[in-house]
């Protein structure tokens, strides 16, 4: 298989996912995220034969995207323009019971106003799973960078949404030392 076959391949395979987390990193705005795949993807066919590991590929075009979006909100001038509704994306999984609805609806406000470093670390960890470590190499920082963002990420979702005795609010399972 050709390089070009091969990387037509890869964008079939996990072009879907890579739009859902662009979505989440440009707060919603579904033609931001699919702008910022294709950016992503552009610059990774360039260099797709120079990329050794076939397992590392996803990680570099996530690794690209992430970097031009957080890129892209320091040239931004003005603040993000929040939306009132979550990103629909192709190939979602189906709704969540009700309750887990309301809980999202009344975090993804929240989710907008956390800095694009803070917000591309709730979109990897927990909706990506990816340890701290993975993180760490997608966004090119080191690991206890990725732990200072996700704790300041996780402080302003309880503020802003606060704190719940029954756990329900948080944003997923506590990690130490992943």
């Amino acid at each position: 298989m050709g390089v070009e076959e091969e990387f037509t391949a890869f964008v079939r395979a996990r072009s879907s996912a890579l739009l859902r987390s662009a979505c989440l990193l440009t707060a919603g705005d579904r033609q931001a995220g699919e702008d910022l795949v294709q950016a992503a993807l552009a610059h990774t066919f360039v260099r797709w034969g120079r990329i050794r590991d076939p397992n590392a590929s996803e990680a570099y075009v996530r690794q690209i995207m992430f970097r031009m979006a957080v890129r892209r909100s320091r040239r931004r001038a003005s603040s993000e323009i929040p939306t009132s509704e979550p990103p629909q994306v192709v190939g979602v999984a189906p709704p969540p019971p009700q309750d887990a609805v309301s809980d999202r609806a009344s975090t993804w406000p929240v989710l907008q106003e956390l800095s694009v470093q803070q917000r591309a670390v709730v979109v990897l960890r927990y909706y990506e799973d990816l340890t701290d470590d993975q993180i760490a190499v997608v966004l090119g920082c080191a690991p206890g960078t990725v732990k200072s963002h996700a704790n300041r990420a996780l402080q302003t979702l309880r503020r802003s949404l606060g704190s719940r005795e029954d756990g329900a609010g948080r944003m997923g399972p506590e990690r130490s030392g992943t």
